[in-house]
């Protein structure tokens, strides 16, 4: 499992984004608490409780707030 740490302009940590083998994402905040997943095999990006919320990888929405 690979782990990519996503930063703001000024470098503090705002979340992390972990890849498995197959290519699926976790998408956690600073806690590590999941806001979201994508799925590389139905190519799907899904909300906390599964809920398609887009179609392809927009795993990188879930920090729009933070930014």
């Amino acid at each position: 499992m690979q782990e990519k740490t996503i930063k703001k302009f000024g470098g503090k940590i705002i979340g992390y984004i972990s890849t498995d083998a197959e290519g699926s994402k976790t998408v956690m905040d600073y806690n590590r608490r999941i806001l979201g997943y994508y799925d590389a095999r139905r190519d799907e990006t899904t909300d906390f409780y599964r809920r398609v919320i887009a179609y392809g990888d927009i795993s990188g929405v879930f920090f729009k707030n933070e930014v």
